[in-house]
């Protein structure tokens, strides 16, 4: 090989399986690590006899590629991509492209973007999920950035992202500037409330019924043949079901329950904050990571709080293990509801042209969340464009009748035995407010208009108008500016 096809810096797990990816589809690629004895490591290893060529510093790697040129980074996301492209640019061309692919801030990706743009280079900030497997056999792939260089890369893209029944691949431009990570940063939200809603249903039966892991492990196995088939409740079914080597006893039971997160989920909550848009299941996902970090806490507070005392379960086991799926199946699909409803009102804050249905397209498959149940948001988004909520498309209204009596006698026992339900409980509220045409709103405005003269509107008068009531007698009848941060 003279030349490669794009040069990728960064070898770590997900860096090596994109470019073993990239080579097994015959595309060529020169790849650099800091670390040049990871270079050597994987060329005489993994990458021994593929279309891959290392080498030892950015310089050599620039030479190494066909114009115009197309460097990936792999690289943690913050201040180290800032660092590498302040490298690579002295060596490039006007016209060559930068691809960022990590999991970087989508403000981050607005600025290098347009700081780019101004110097003349290309710049594409890309999402890709799917872990180690979905890298190295086909991940999903969220470009966005300057449009002018997804025809560079489109065809490599598209040819290492997976593919759905007919071919389709998980990977099409999203939009401008900061638009590919953007989705991405939503996609690991939801992935936060998914991966939570599992858990709460895990901790339902486990406290509830008192099941063990096996048992539990036959649940989601058949949970994964019917409309919550995903690679989340597939996996889960494998993880219940281990057993440690040494000492026989469920790998689960083992593992300390102390949870870890790099960041995204917290900021979907904070861009939902700022957006005014409803994440509730998601950020209660990401509070229940950080409740379970206080683990010396809690062990402390165990030992002098006391719960509910609870009776043992005497109910129909099969019935409730089917309300627990149907609870599951409902908040999901109010997860994914506020995951859409903020994408849109990111695109109406930042001028993205963002395609919904093609958004479902890319999760269907190769992240995490892939799941059958995205290709009925596809059809939702496929036959209403301008869908303001999947709550209100006929076939997600249908699932949430058929679950809801589920959903509310789960959420209840779980209370009455003491076992947190955050994102199921949230998700439901979520959903009976929605669902509401009045809310207790109107004392919450007469609130801010007695102590701030904050104003209200009326329910006899136009929207848009607003007023101001001297209650106690003794204010004046100046109103503070009615507004919304």
């Amino acid at each position: 090989m003279s030349q490669a096809d794009i040069g990728l810096i960064g070898l770590a797990v997900m860096g090596e399986n994109l470019v073993l990816n990239m080579a097994s589809h015959g595309i060529g690629v020169a790849v650099y690590n800091r670390t040049t004895s990871r270079v050597d490591d994987f060329i005489s290893g993994r990458a021994q006899g593929q279309p891959i060529i290392g080498t030892h510093s950015p310089e050599a790697l620039i030479a190494q590629l066909k114009k115009p040129r197309r460097i990936m980074l792999m690289v943690q996301a913050g201040s180290a991509v800032d660092r590498v492209i302040e490298q690579l640019l002295p060596l490039l061309d006007p016209g060559d492209i930068i691809i960022d692919g990590g999991n970087s801030n989508y403000q981050d990706t607005v600025r290098r973007t347009r700081e780019l743009t101004e110097k003349g280079f290309l710049y594409i900030g890309t999402g890709v999920s799917g872990g180690e497997e979905g890298a190295l056999k086909g991940p999903s792939i969220m470009p966005g950035g300057n449009p002018e260089a997804w025809p560079h890369v489109k065809d490599i893209f598209q040819s290492i992202a997976a593919k759905v029944e007919d071919g389709s691949p998980c990977c099409d431009w999203v939009g401008a500037n900061g638009a590919g990570h953007y989705v991405k940063m939503i996609h690991n939200g939801i992935e936060y409330g998914d991966m939570q809603m599992i858990c709460e249903a895990y901790d339902v039966m486990r406290h509830v019924l008192g099941m063990e892991p096996a048992e539990m492990a036959e649940v989601f196995a058949e949970w994964n043949g019917g409309e919550l088939d995903s690679y989340l409740i597939e996996i889960t079914a494998e993880i219940l079901a281990k057993k440690d080597d040494e000492s026989g006893k469920p790998m689960i039971d083992l593992i300390l329950d102390a949870a870890g997160q790099k960041g995204t989920g917290k900021w979907t909550g904070i861009d939902a904050l700022q957006l005014g848009a409803v994440a509730t299941a998601i950020t209660e996902a990401v509070y229940a990571r950080s409740l379970s970090a206080l683990k010396d806490e809690r062990v402390a507070a165990a030992a002098v709080l006391q719960g509910p005392d609870a009776q043992p379960f005497t109910g129909d086991r099969s019935a409730f293990i089917e309300d627990v799926r149907c609870a599951l199946y409902a908040s999901k699909i109010c997860s994914y509801a506020q995951g859409f409803q903020l994408l849109r009102m990111a695109a109406v804050e930042y001028d993205w042209q963002l395609n919904f249905g093609s958004i479902a397209l890319m999760w269907r498959g190769g992240c995490i969340i892939r799941a059958q149940f995205l290709g009925r948001i596809k059809e939702a988004f496929d036959a209403d464009s301008q869908l303001a909520n999947l709550l209100l498309a006929p076939y997600f209204q249908q699932a949430i009748a058929q679950s809801q009596s589920s959903w509310r006698r789960v959420i209840a026992k779980a209370v009455e035995h003491g076992v947190p339900v955050p994102a199921f409980s949230s998700a439901l509220a979520y959903f009976d407010g929605y669902r509401s045409d009045r809310l207790p709103a109107n004392l919450l405005q007469a609130q801010r208009d007695y102590f701030g003269a904050h104003t209200y509107e009326r329910t006899d008068r136009p929207r848009g108008e607003f007023f101001h009531t001297n209650w106690t007698g003794r204010g004046g009848d100046t109103a503070s500016t009615a507004y919304n941060v």
